[in-house]
Formats: C-alpha cells, structure tokens, sequence
C-alpha cells in the first residue's frame, strides 16, 4: 500500500490487478468525529483517523482516494454553494473513478442527495451518501458498516463493467435508497432514513440485494454538471388555525420565486376565501406553489376532494409524491436556472431524476 498527499486528496494505492476505484469526499458530519479521551469532546476527522478506526479498507482490492472538506461542515450549515462544490469535485474527478462516497451530516443529507440528483444531469456512475449516527471511534458505530458497504455499492459493477447503481443515492441501516426520495426520520436509531413512496435500490445482510427494476438505467450522456441554485423558496407548513397575516406575510416575502405547500391527506387545504386569494394573487404573480402532503407516505391528489380542487383552481401545481426535500432543491434548481414560471410547472410535472412517480397519476 502506498501514499500518496495532495493537497486536500489522500490516496490509498494498491498493487492490484482491479482498476475500479473510489472517490470518498468527507464533508463533516458525525461520522467522521472522534471523542478525545482526555477531554471527551469530539474532534473532526483526518485520514489517520479512518485508517485506524476501520482497518478493513485495506482489504478492498481498488484504489480508494479521499478528499477532505476544510474546515468540515456540520451538516446544519449545508447550503447550495456546498453543493456546488460537491459537484465540482465529481466533475473535476469523473473520468478518472468508477464511483463516489460522500460522508455527510446525517440532519440534512436528504436535501443535499436530493439537490445533487438535480445538479448531476446524465449521472452514470454512484454517488453514495452516507454518515452515521454514532462517531467512527465509538464501540458500538454504524459509521463503520455504512462507510464499508457504500464504498462496495459505489464500486460495483455488472458483468458487462458498467455499474450497478449509476444515481445518487443514501445507504443508511442496510438499505440503499434512491436519494430524492428519502427523508430523515429519526435522531436516534440506526434505520434514520425512509423512503416511503419508492422500494429500496438494493438491501444489504449477508450479501448486498439489487433490485434492478427500481435502479436508474445508465446513460450514455456525459455529465452535465450546475451549479446555480435560487434559494428564494419557502416551505409553508400548513396546521389547524393558521392565520391570514401569517400566509400574508410569507407569500410576500420580497423576491419569493417558489413555495412547497405542505398540505393535509392527499393534498387538502383550507377553502377559506382568503386563503383562496392569497394562493391565487400568489401565482398570478408568478409565484409557484407545489403541493405536498405532510403525510409520510401516499401522494397529492388534489381532483379527490372538493378541496384540493379548489387548490388546482387557483394554479397550485400538484407534487405528486414526492418529498419536500426533493421539491425544494428542485424549485431551487429551475429557478437557479431563471426559467419563467410556465416552465418550472412544466417541470415540475415531470419526473428529472426520478423523484416523482408519475405513472399514478396518468
């Protein structure tokens, strides 16, 4: 095994006839902290670190190279220019590896895999997120298993060479989810992620499961990487008793482009007249609106019920299933892109990456 320094890369050599390697891109995040002994306090990661707390790296038999965030970014700090950053490091290195490991801040790792299914157009090769919920040092970790199966999902090929899940994806507690369909769930148990709407890419036990009917086909586009993200979008989270000055206050923010209308059931809102014209002044002027459901499964259905008619009258436009995490950064994305209006709606009645499940609605 040879070393090899630079800069922000680590690069592990093997001598070994296997040329597949592995990009692995440390943003932050718990997996990769260490509890000091002394002090008790956890301390970013390093690549010593990792080598010393998971020494069955070196039984891969591909090369692996690391590229390091510095500072590490808590997850709570992810933002679009992070992301942007993320995808110029796969840019700048996609020729040169058959696939990447992103180790991220579990808190928001459901926007970024998201947002990234976006700004990674023609994708044909694995970009897998991953973290942990206990640090790496820690006895009882699942740093360590998430770090080891994404590394081997990312490396994976079929037998005709190409790779087995050419999409962005999270693997957390054993299972491999497509990202933009996942959202975090819990703070405390191993299994934090949930793709309730779409069926795991893959399950690993004994042997790591893929299910290649749900798995993205490869394509052979080169990458198309962007980078430009509006971030004038708000989630408005309806409730029981919300008032008038509130959904006033929010639909006027200054430079508003999108909302993510988070709705009850299957897309039911209030029908109060004043809702109704806010929603309606809203789009009339230029804002899109998208539906989704505060339900963790099912999907938006707004020609159900009387009042989610009412909610397609005034132009909100249905999110189907998706998440309100892939709707965000999906907003986020077009309007980065300065389409008009019209064409985001066009959009966001069309499935880009895999979010939306379409064929339920037609």
């Amino acid at each position: 095994i040879l070393l090899s320094l630079h800069g922000n890369y680590v690069r592990i050599e093997r001598m070994s006839p296997n040329n597949t390697s592995v990009l692995l891109i440390y943003t932050g995040g718990t997996i990769g902290m260490i509890e000091n002994a002394e002090t008790g306090a956890l301390e970013s990661f390093n690549f010593e670190h990792l080598q010393k707390h998971v020494p069955e790296l070196q039984n891969f038999t591909f090369r692996i190279d690391t590229y390091q965030f510095d500072p590490p970014i808590d997850s709570s700090d992810m933002e679009p220019s992070l992301w942007a950053k993320i995808v110029a490091i796969i840019n700048d290195n996609y020729e040169n590896f058959d696939g990447f490991v992103i180790l991220h801040g579990t808190d928001t790792m459901a926007y970024t895999a998201s947002a990234l299914s976006f700004m990674l157009e023609n994708l044909a090769k694995p970009v897998i997120l991953t973290g942990s919920q206990l640090p790496i040092g820690t006895l009882r970790t699942d740093g360590k298993e998430n770090l080891i199966t994404s590394i081997e999902i990312a490396a994976a090929k079929n037998t005709n060479g190409e790779p087995l899940v050419p999409e962005v994806c999270i693997f957390f507690g054993n299972h491999l989810l497509r990202g933009n369909r996942t959202t975090k769930i819990s703070a405390e148990s191993f299994s934090a992620f949930v793709s309730t709407n779409y069926p795991p890419l893959a399950q690993a036990g004994v042997h790591i499961h893929y299910d290649e009917n749900q798995i993205a086909r490869t394509t052979s586009k080169p990458l198309r990487p962007h980078y430009l993200m509006n971030t004038n979008i708000v989630v408005l989270k309806l409730f029981p008793g919300i008032s008038e000055q509130t959904v006033r206050s929010i639909l006027n923010i200054p430079g508003l482009k999108g909302v993510v209308l988070e709705t009850f059931g299957s897309g039911n809102a209030p029908v109060k007249e004043w809702f109704l014209y806010l929603l309606k002044e809203a789009v009339d002027k230029g804002i899109v609106i998208v539906n989704v459901s505060q339900c963790m499964g099912g999907s938006v259905q707004m020609s159900r019920y009387g009042t989610g008619c009412k909610l397609e009258d005034v132009g909100v436009v249905s999110g189907y299933d998706s998440t309100t995490e892939a709707v965000l950064t999906k907003l986020m994305f077009l309007f980065g892109h300065r389409y008009s209006a019209k064409v985001v709606k066009e959009n966001m009645n069309r499935s880009l990456s895999g979010e939306i499940t379409l064929t339920l609605h037609n």
